[in-house]
């Protein structure tokens, strides 16, 4: 059996984060791999096309190579082009579409299974996000392919009957710009008003299409099934049956929290199941493994973002550098 490659850090994750963590240890002279299941930045590359970040470019900086962007407010695009060029820079050692399935861990040394290789390392840096798990609806018609977690462009509905499910930034995107497309929007909000994290320069214009009826709301109000031909929805004056095309369901993600537990990630009772972290360095309860990101949030994913944890990359490092 070929012998697996060992390397003093593994990274999972080339998010934002796991490519910071990488230039931490490179800067340090600590040999790594990171490896990532999809492509460079894969949550980054999974955003609607014509998304606009609410952080300015200089927040979303790592490796203290400047982000330049058009506009105050980068896009979607400028920020793939930007950690391409961040990666490229720093010539980072990154092993894409190969995921990883376990980590054990041998005395001191881990052992780490992927979907291609076998590798060992001294230490982990789990940096994985949370994008690759949408909140489902749980109801009937779910599964047909009409139905979306992930908006992608515009154009696809054009002239169609689209149903957008949500009131949050995501939603908001989606019921705009397919509307300007031509489609005929209708948005499904569980609760009574668009919400409040919504971009301060998105909001007033959802609502002034709401308003003048160019898009249908209904509020107080929740999906109860979907057929090929239409939807139905619970609203307070009682189930509505509406002609679809299409369901766009922006109801959230939530992070790989069964990954952390099959590892052995100590997770908190109560329902955001915060990871057992040290604040001062990140590391777990398990000697040796890591967590950056938003990851370390738990099911709150709103409380860490690429600008308040970019710091995490350098406790870890400085952590490992004085083992």
């Amino acid at each position: 059996m070929k012998e697996a490659t060992h390397f003093p850090i593994i990274i999972i994750g080339a998010g934002p984060i796991g490519l910071a963590c990488a230039i931490e240890a490179k800067k340090a002279g600590i040999d790594y791999l990171i490896l990532e299941k999809g492509c460079l930045v894969n949550s980054l590359y999974n955003y609607p096309v014509n998304m606009t970040f609410f952080s300015t470019s200089e927040r979303l900086e790592i490796g203290n190579i400047p982000f330049v962007s058009n506009s105050p407010k980068p896009t979607r695009n400028e920020s793939l082009e930007y950690y391409r060029r961040t990666a490229t820079a720093f010539d980072l050692n990154i092993q894409l579409f190969e995921e990883v399935q376990n980590i054990t861990k041998e005395a001191e040394i881990f052992e780490v299974t992927t979907t291609k290789n076998q590798y060992t390392a001294a230490n982990i840096i789990v940096a994985t996000g949370f994008y690759d798990i949408p909140y489902l609806l749980q109801v009937p018609g779910e599964d047909l392919p009409k139905v979306t977690h992930y908006y992608k462009d515009p154009h696809f509905y054009a002239f169609r009957d689209v149903v957008v499910v949500g009131s949050q930034n995501s939603a908001v995107d989606a019921a705009l710009e397919t509307w300007r497309k031509g489609a005929r929007v209708t948005m499904v909000i569980r609760g009574n008003e668009i919400g409040q994290r919504v971009k301060y320069w998105i909001r007033p214009d959802i609502i002034n299409r709401i308003e003048e009826e160019s898009i249908k709301a209904y509020y107080n109000s929740t999906v109860q099934s979907i057929t090929e031909k239409d939807i139905t929805i619970q609203t307070p004056d009682g189930l509505v049956t509406i002609d679809n095309d299409a369901v766009i369901a922006t109801t959230g993600y939530q992070p790989n929290l069964a990954f952390l537990e099959k590892i052995g990630i100590l997770l908190s009772d109560d329902a955001i199941r915060t990871p057992f972290i040290n604040e001062d360095n990140h590391e777990s309860n398990i000697s040796g493994i890591y967590l950056a990101g938003v990851i370390c949030g738990g099911m709150n994913t709103h409380r860490l973002f690429i600008e308040n944890s970019r710091e995490h990359a350098v406790k870890i490092i400085q952590h490992i550098n004085t083992k």
